[in-house]
């Protein structure tokens, strides 16, 4: 079994930064693409970031500049920094891992999110 869990979310004022981690421990071979999600009241989640294991980023157009997302292989962990934070960023942010659980084998594996919320 995998276990994602995320670390970081709070209350911060617009304007303000915060730093998002990602831990994940369990039976890993190796871990491909690690990203983040997040989804907002009354809404779908949608894609923040993800990081491929070699470094190579993908963001969410919207989030581009603002939001820099990256990861520490030996650790297995993911990190998503965020500045210039909005009120529209208030979500739940959720951690994506696509883990090899052995050679060949790779399932996908969720955290249960961490809550940021953004106050004008």
């Amino acid at each position: 079994q995998v276990q994602l869990v995320e670390s970081g979310g709070g209350l911060v004022q617009a304007g303000g930064s915060l730093e998002l981690s990602c831990a994940a421990s369990g039976s890993i071979f190796s871990i491909n693409a690690m990203g983040w999600y997040r989804q907002a009241p009354g809404k779908q989640r949608e894609l923040v970031a993800t990081i491929a294991r070699s470094g190579t980023t993908n963001y969410a157009d919207s989030l581009k500049g603002r939001f820099t997302i990256s990861r520490d292989n030996a650790k297995n962990t993911v990190y998503l920094q965020m500045n210039s934070l909005k009120p529209e960023d208030t979500a739940v942010y959720y951690c994506h891992g696509h883990v090899l659980v052995r050679a060949g084998y790779a399932m996908d594996y969720w955290g249960k999110g961490t809550l940021v919320t953004v106050s004008s």
